[in-house]
C-alpha cells in the first residue's frame, strides 16, 4: 500500500498510522545484532525533535545544517526539519573545513545538526556567521560546553508535547507544495558548490511515479551517502512503501549482505567494479578446475541471457533494424538459446548460484544510479542473475530521469524515461532540436545530442545564484549537460557529458569517460583522467593500483610504485594495448603519452562522494605532469 501526502511530513504521518510496528530503519550493534526502530517510534521521536527545534527559534522555512553520515539518527533529524517546517541543508562528514564555512554561511543556517565532537570542532574553528545552535548526533559522546545533544532535545520535545504543545501540527498544515524540503549543495566537479532547491512537491512526485514495486517484506541495505539525493530519495521510497532499511558500510558489506540478505540495494557503478574485480581475483586464485567451471558457467550464462535478452526485446538497438535482419537474428537467438538452455540451467544451479549467494541469496535487483556502468560489468552481474537496474538522472532532478525497470531492462541504456518527464536532445555545435522532430530520420532516434528535461521533478534553481540557474534552466527545461540518444527501443543512452567533452586543436571532439573506462578494466589501474583539451593529441594521468601490482609481485605504495620503472612498463603495454584500433577506437581517441600520480584520487579532494571526477582539481593539481607531456609538442 503506497501513501497519499502532499509532503513529506505528511508522508512520515501517514507511514506512521499505515505501517506502525513495522521496522523502519535497523542499526547494527557492537554484538552484530541489528537493533529495529519501527514506524512509529521514528515518528514520534522526530515530533519531539521538531517541537524542540521550533522551541529554539527555528521557523517556518527556516534552513537547518545536517552534516553527518549514514545513521539513525540522520534520519530522524530530517524527520524533525520536515515536521517543524524548515528545510534542511545535509552534507557527509568528509565535508571539507572550506565547505564547511561556504555552505553553511551561504544557505544562513542559525541551528545544525552535526554527527561527533571531531566535526563540532571543526566548525567551531569555521567561524559562521549566522549559526546560534549546534546539535550533537552521536548518542554515545558527550555534548561539548555550549552544544546541545539530540538526546536532550527529544527528552525536552516530549516533556513540551506532554504539556499540549502542538506547534508541530501547525507547521505541517503550513507547508505548501512548493516549499524548499531541502537544499543539496552539489560536490562541485567544476568551481564552488551550488546550492540546489527542491521542493516537497518534487520529491513527492518521484515517490509516486517509480516504476519499481517494494513492500513492507523487502528489506533494503544503505551503503550510498544518504545525504546524496540518490541515497536519499531511495531511503523515502522505502518509508513510502513500508520497507525496513539496514545500514551498512564498504567494509561490512560482504558480511551485511550475507545476514540482512536484502532484496534491495541502491549502488554507484564503483562498487559494482570493485565486487566484479574481487570475484575475478578470486577466481584467479582457485584451482584450474574451478577456475575452468566458473569461464565455461559464465560463457554458457552469456550465450543463454544474450538470447534471452534479444528474444524479448531488451537487446539495445541503436540502428533501427528491419524486419528481415531481425527475423534473422530472432532465428540465430531462438536456436541458440535451445542449445545453451540445459547447460545454463546446470551451470546456473552449480556454479552461479555461488555467486548469487554472496550477494545474500535474495536479491531482487540493484538501482545504481550516480554515474555510468561499465557495459561489461552491467552484462556479467545481469547475465549471472543479479540484476542492475540503471538508473539517470541528477540532483537538479530529485534525481530520475530515466530508470530501467524488470520488463525493460536494457543493457547499456538506463532504461525509458521516467514518466511525465519531457526529453529534448540537442546539437552541441548548433543548438538544433534533434529529438523529437519529425523532420530527422526515425524521428531523432539514434542521434545524439544534448540532454535537457522538463517536468515536476526540476529543481526550483539553485540558492542565491541567479546567474547559474539562467544557463541551465530555460521554459522549464533543465540543461542536463549529459549527451544521450533514444534508442530503438525508446529508452534512453548516455554517451557521455557536454562539459567533459575533450575539444583537440584539430576540432575533434573526444568523450573521456569511455577511454577511461577502458583503462581501468585493467585491475593494475586504480584511478584514471584522459586530458587534451585544446591540444593535438590525448594524454592520461594513471594512479597504480597497489593492490593490483601486489597480485604480481610488486609491493609498494601508491608513491613507491609512480616511482618504479617495471610499473611504468606495465601500464605503457596497458595504454598501448587498450585503446587501439584493435579495441574500437578512433585514431584521434589513442593516448600518446601518460603520467604515473604519487598519490590516489580521494573523497572530497580529486573525486566527489559517487566517484566523479573533479577534472578542474586534478587539472591544476598536476599541471606540472601534464605539461610535461606536451613539451615536445609545442
Amino acid at each position: 500500500m503506497s501513501l497519499k501526502a502532499k509532503n513529506l511530513a505528511e508522508m512520515y504521518e501517514q507511514a506512521a498510522i499505515v505501517y506502525g510496528d513495522r521496522a523502519a530503519f535497523a542499526t547494527k550493534q557492537k554484538d552484530k545484532t541489528w537493533k529495529p526502530i519501527t514506524y512509529k517510534e521514528l515518528y514520534q521521536t522526530g515530533v519531539d525533535l521538531a517541537t524542540s527545534l521550533i522551541h529554539l527559534g527555528v521557523k517556518q522555512r527556516d534552513h537547518v545544517g545536517l552534516i553527518a553520515d549514514n545513521r539513525v539518527e540522520w534520519i530522524i533529524a530530517d524527520y524533525a526539519c520536515q515536521l517543524s517546517g524548515s528545510t534542511d541543508v545535509p552534507r557527509g562528514a568528509d565535508i571539507t573545513d572550506d565547505e564547511i564555512k561556504y555552505i553553511l554561511d551561504h544557505c544562513g543556517a542559525k541551528v545544525a545538526f552535526i554527527e561527533n565532537v571531531a566535526l563540532v570542532e571543526r566548525v567551531k574553528k569555521a567561524k559562521l556567521k549566522s549559526l546560534t545552535h549546534m546539535i550533537l548526533m552521536d548518542p554515545h559522546e558527550k555534548a561539548p560546553k555550549g552544544v546541545l545533544h539530540i538526546n536532550d532535545l527529544i527528552k525536552d520535545g516530549e516533556k513540551l508535547r506532554e504539556k499540549g504543545d502542538r506547534k508541530v501540527e501547525e507547521r505541517v498544515a503550513g507547508i505548501q507544495p512548493d516549499d524548499l524540503f531541502t537544499i543539496i549543495y552539489t560536490s562541485g566537479t567544476t568551481g564552488a558548490p551550488k546550492g540546489v532547491m527542491l521542493s516537497h512537491e518534487n520529491v513527492i512526485s518521484q515517490l509516486s511515479r517509480i516504476p519499481i514495486e517494494i513492500n513492507p517484506l523487502d528489506r533494503i541495505l544503505s551503503i550510498l551517502p544518504v545525504w546524496h539525493i540518490f541515497e536519499r530519495v531511495f531511503e523515502m521510497f522505502a518509508i513510502y512503501n513500508g520497507s525496513c532499511t539496514y545500514y551498512t558500510n564498504v567494509r561490512a558489506l560482504g558480511d551485511d549482505l550475507k545476514n540482512v540478505r536484502p532484496t534491495f540495494m541502491g549502488s554507484a557503478p564503483r562498487l559494482w567494479e570493485n565486487i566484479h574485480a574481487k570475484i575475478l581475483a578470486n577466481v584467479e586464485k582457485a584451482h584450474p578446475v574451478r577456475r575452468a567451471l566458473f569461464h565455461i558457467s559464465y560463457f554458457c550464462s552469456r550465450m543463454f541471457q544474450g538470447s534471452t535478452y534479444f528474444l524479448t526485446f531488451r537487446k539495445l538497438d541503436l540502428e533501427g533494424r528491419n524486419i528481415l535482419v531481425s527475423l534473422g537474428m530472432g532465428i540465430f537467438h531462438l536456436l541458440r538459446w535451445v542449445f545453451f538452455l540445459p547447460w545454463y540451467g546446470l551451470f546456473n544451479a552449480s556454479v552461479l548460484e555461488r555467486l548469487r549467494l554472496a550477494a545474500g541469496g535474495d536479491l531482487k535487483a540493484s538501482i545504481s544510479g550516480g554515474g555510468a556502468l561499465p557495459p561489461h560489468i552491467d552484462e556479467f552481474f545481469n547475465y549471472i542473475g543479479i540484476p542492475v537496474l540503471e538508473g539517470y538522472g541528477m540532483t537538479e532532478t530529485s534525481p530520475v530521469i530515466a530508470c530501467r525497470t524488470f520488463s525493460r531492462l536494457v543493457l547499456s541504456s538506463v532504461g525509458p524515461i521516467f514518466p511525465d518527464t519531457e526529453l529534448r536532445l540537442f546539437d552541441i555545435n548548433s543548438g538544433e532540436l534533434i529529438y523529437p522532430n519529425p523532420n530527422k530520420p526515425n524521428g531523432g532516434k539514434g542521434i545524439k545530442g544534448e540532454i535537457h528535461v522538463r517536468g515536476p521533478q526540476v529543481m526550483r534553481g539553485y540558492y542565491k545564484n541567479p546567474e547559474a540557474t539562467k544557463k541551465v534552466l530555460k521554459d522549464g527545461f533543465m540543461n542536463t549537460g549529459d549527451i544521450g540518444m533514444i534508442t530503438f527501443n525508446d529508452c534512453l543512452k548516455i554517451m557521455g557529458r557536454s562539459k567533459d567533452t575533450i575539444v583537440l586543436s584539430s576540432g575533434e571532439n573526444v568523450e573521456p569517460v569511455p577511454i577511461e573506462g577502458k583503462l581501468l578494466d585493467s585491475p593494475l589501474i586504480d584511478h584514471v583522467m584522459v586530458v587534451g583539451q585544446d591540444e593535438k593529441f590525448l594524454t592520461v594521468l594513471v594512479v597504480p593500483s597497489v593492490d593490483g601490482f601486489k597480485e604480481i609481485g610488486i609491493t609498494g605504495n601508491v608513491e613507491e610504485l609512480s616511482k618504479n620503472q617495471e610499473v611504468e612498463k606495465k601500464i605503457s603495454q596497458i595504454v598501448k594495448s587498450a585503446v587501439s584500433a584493435e579495441t574500437g577506437f578512433k585514431s584521434f581517441e589513442r593516448l600518446q603519452d601518460f603520467r604515473l600520480l604519487p598519490k590516489t584520487f580521494e573523497v572530497g579532494d580529486e573525486i566527489t562522494n559517487l566517484f566523479k571526477l573533479k577534472r578542474h582539481v586534478i587539472t591544476e593539481k598536476y599541471k606540472k605532469q601534464i605539461a610535461d607531456m606536451y613539451r615536445s609538442s609545442k
